[in-house]
This record gives C-alpha cells, structure tokens and sequence, in this order.
C-alpha cells in the first residue's frame, strides 16, 4: 500500500498537501503529477460530490500520493464510502468535542476499533486484498479544530483513541473567535489560539495540519511544527493564473 504521506511523517518531515475544488479528473491528475505528499479532495466546500471525487481519486492512483477527501460533515455514511473507493486519509470538518471526534474515527476504523462496516469495494482492487486488516492503521483521521468550542475542548479532542491529529480551519476559527475570515494570520490572538492547538497535538503525540494562503506562511507553519500544510487550492490557483496572464497582456 502506497503511503506518501505516512512515508513523510515516519521521516520526520512536514508535508505538502494539494487541495482540489474543481471538479475534474484532469485537474486531480495534474495535481498528483507535482511533487505533493498528498492529494484533497474537498467535498465540503469545493464543487465535487461522491461521483466525481471517484473519477478523482481514479487519477490520483496513477501516482503515489496519499489521496485524501474532506467529507462535508461527521456523517458515517459519506466518510464510509469514500474510504471503499480508496481514500486513504479523511479530514473531518467542525469536530467539537471528544464525542464528536469519536463518532468520526469510529466511521473510520473497522470494529473492534470502531464501526466501519465491511465492503472496501474499490479499496481492495486498489490497495491490495489484506486491504481490511491493514486500513485501520493505514487511514489517516485527520478532525477540523475551527470553533471556539472545539479550541475549548482541544485537549481532549486530541486524547482520542485512533486519531491521527488535528488539521486547523483557520478562517472558520477566526470567524468563531470574532475576527471575520481569513488565512495566514498574523493577529496575536489568532497566533496563540494556533499555536496552542500545535502545543496540544504535540502533547498528545498526534500530528497537526493548518491550511495557508500562501507559500511563504505555509514553510513559517513547517518550521513552526506543523507536520502538514495546504496552500490554497487548485480553483485559487488556476484564477490566480488566468488574472497574471491577462494582466500582463493588458498592460
């Protein structure tokens, strides 16, 4: 089973994350032929939903990066069959509490561990046919931290069994804590609620990812500890491009 992402932890390296929004193979196969450790599939606010992330995650097997979705929320179902179509990682959004946070690893992991059922349909053509005696250990658990409540709770978010870590919404968070959206934070507020969610996850020994804006602020994060960052997305990419080309033709 292809691990990139595992493979970059166990190195004791921060990895890079590709996050896609636009709903397309083609993009998803572009992406996992750059020099990422995993690939996203966003499923809560990117524009894909269960079929074409299949087709997605059917591009992203052509290379050997991790692939990934974000679920549009805590619900057994979707997280399930994503996973039976070959994710090998899931990034939960708005984990609250301990309760929550059990709830969505238990989804994640086949019984006694937890209460996934049985029925890996592409998983097993895909990663082998020991595929259910290795997936709990292979699928990566990664829960949204982007409420003041779920800040509150931090500590005990983490101590859940199963988890890999924590990936840090930080413009939900900002919202959550009074500040409006936004990434790449520098305020002193949002600085020290950031950090002490890392100073959680390295207590309890789980990893901890943030998505970025930029860049430079994502290689401040990795220095920082952050064992996983995201810079934008595939669409903010692809808009970002298309404005540079016209506006140095219009100028």
């Amino acid at each position: 089973m292809q691990h990139k992402l595992r493979d970059t932890w166990a190195k004791g390296a921060g990895a890079v994350n590709a996050w896609l929004a636009i709903p397309s193979p083609v993009t998803a196969e572009i992406a996992a032929m750059q020099d990422f450790d995993s690939v996203t599939v966003d499923l809560q606010h990117g524009l894909n939903d269960y079929q074409i992330a299949l087709s997605m995650l059917q591009a992203i097997s052509t290379s050997d990066k991790t692939a990934l979705v974000r679920v549009p929320w805590n619900e057994p179902g979707i997280i399930m069959k994503l996973l039976d179509v070959g994710a090998l990682g899931v990034i939960c959004p708005m984990i609250n509490t301990r309760a929550d946070a059990e709830a969505f690893v238990g989804a994640c992991r086949y019984t006694p561990e937890g209460y996934r059922s049985a029925g890996p349909t592409r998983a097993m053509l895909v990663h082998g046919a020991d595929y259910i005696a290795k997936a709990n250990d292979a699928v990566v658990t990664l829960a949204m931290i982007e409420t003041k409540e779920a800040l509150d709770n931090v500590a005990e978010i983490v101590a859940t069994p199963g988890l890999t870590g924590i990936y840090v919404g930080p413009s939900d968070l900002s919202l959550s804590l009074g500040y409006g959206p936004g990434m790449d934070h520098t305020r002193p507020e949002m600085v020290d609620a950031i950090m002490a969610i890392r100073d959680a996850c390295k207590a309890a020994g789980v990893k901890v990812g943030i998505h970025c804006g930029t860049t430079a602020y994502a290689r401040d994060m990795i220095a920082e500890g952050f064992d996983l960052t995201t810079i934008s997305s595939d669409l903010r990419a692809y808009a970002a491009a298309m404005g540079q080309i016209t506006t140095d033709m219009r100028a």
